[in-house]
């Protein structure tokens, strides 16, 4: 039988470290990554034929779980019909649809392929409706990893202890400004866009403070800049609404990724008529992609849309928060210091030898998670089939598929994880 260490080996011939995206190395926990051969609902599969309880759902884009059977007949449906056109389709006018309704002042959208592409995008419309450069970012919110936004991002960029990355030039972050999340910046006329995480989600899980967004919106509407959410995570995970309508902030633009695709490669940003009309063919703010509406994604997206509504919503909010607490108690009780902070359906952790608070913007952050304790909780989990994601800087992603059961044993596993550890 083939092991874990056989594949990354194999892989690390073939592909630069072993992996397509950096957060999946292991680089910041040590050890092997595991490899993936299937996922059923709240579980995965390795090479080794190991089955892990999965709170990584492929970094929030697995709402319902894992091979949801609506899901797939929605793609066997689709795939019958062929895999890409070049050409417009019924599917991504469906799904647009289903978003736009969804989300109050969303006018219209783009797809495109990523959420990476959706930042990238929505900040040079930006530039080109309001004719400025300057955009404002927030250290350890992350959007992606084209250039002008990598400086001070989280997630991988944070985990492998990055300040940005080589490659990028000076020139391209030269108008970028990074300021602390939770703390409104002072911006003037120069600013076309501000740009945020709503609920930080990539520097662990860092709530916004009240006042932070709606001081954000009037700063935006004081100087004439634009106000973008980067929902890529909180985007029909947060609610059916998202993070603007969760909060009662509404942004100029939104971008939108992971839930949005059902499992595809996906992206989207959207605003109002006005704004979206500077976007070619209509106006001068050139952006194509050639998969963009990829027939089989907007069937997935489009699927998954239609069967969650608010109920559903608000039981995973319940269940995590009830989950977030139990954990938390069981790390503390075990003798390692916790946090476990949620955010409707969302759910960070913090975990450490000596008591802390609940960190407020990335500095905090790094306080916190900069030690050898993660790591041996994290290896302490995976022995006992609980996966969660191989960096202190990720967030917690339940899904619909995650029951009582799996709860109740995750639970248990930190518990003896924790003791574990705190023993070591």
């Amino acid at each position: 039988m083939s092991t874990n260490a056989d594949w990354f080996e194999r892989a690390r011939r073939v592909i630069p470290g072993g992996v397509d995206s950096p957060v999946r190395s292991f680089r910041s926990v040590g050890g092997t990554p595991y490899t993936v051969v299937s996922g059923e609902g709240a579980y995965v599969t390795d090479v080794e034929g190991r089955r892990y309880i999965d709170f990584v759902q492929s970094y929030g884009a697995s709402l319902l779980g894992h091979a949801h059977p609506a899901v797939r007949a929605a793609l066997h449906e689709a795939l019958d019909r062929g895999t890409t056109f070049g050409a417009p389709t019924p599917g991504e006018v469906l799904l647009a649809e289903a978003m736009t309704e969804r989300v109050p002042g969303l006018e219209q959208v783009r797809l495109v392929s990523s959420g990476t592409e959706a930042v990238m995008s929505a900040v040079r419309l930006a530039r080109g409706a309001t004719g400025r450069r300057r955009i404002v970012k927030f250290d350890g919110c992350y959007h992606g990893h084209s250039d002008g936004l990598l400086v001070a991002g989280g997630s991988g960029v944070a985990q492998l202890g990055l300040p940005g990355s080589a490659g990028v030039t000076d020139g391209a972050v030269g108008d970028t400004v990074v300021a602390p999340y939770n703390v409104v910046p002072e911006i003037d006329e120069t600013v076309a866009a501000v740009v945020v995480e709503p609920v930080a989600a990539n520097m662990n899980l860092v709530a916004p403070e009240p006042g932070f967004l709606e001081g954000l919106r009037a700063a935006c509407v004081r100087v004439g800049a634009l106000l973008v959410f980067d929902e890529v995570i909180t985007g029909f995970r947060l609610g059916p609404a998202g993070a603007s309508n969760h909060f009662g902030v509404r942004p100029d633009l939104w971008t939108f990724g992971k839930v949005i695709g059902g499992g595809l490669p996906v992206g989207a940003f959207g605003g109002s008529r006005e704004v979206m009309a500077h976007l070619a063919p209509l106006g001068p703010v050139y952006q194509a992609g050639t998969l963009s509406g990829n027939p089989l994604a907007t069937a997935a997206g489009a699927t998954v849309l239609s069967l969650v509504g608010p109920a559903d919503y608000e039981e995973l909010g319940a269940r995590v928060g009830r989950f977030a607490a139990e954990l938390e108690a069981a790390v503390t009780s075990a003798g390692l210091a916790a946090r476990v902070p949620t955010v409707g359906p969302l759910a960070g952790l913090y975990v450490a030898r000596e008591p802390f608070s609940t960190p407020r913007n990335v500095v905090e952050v790094r306080a916190v998670v900069e030690s050898d304790v993660y790591p041996a909780f994290f290896h302490a989990l995976l022995r006992r089939g609980v996966a969660f994601a191989p960096g202190a800087y990720e967030i917690l992603f339940p899904s619909l598929a995650h029951h009582e059961a799996e709860y109740a044993r995750t639970v248990e596993a930190a518990a003896e994880a924790a003791a574990e550890v705190a023993r070591g």
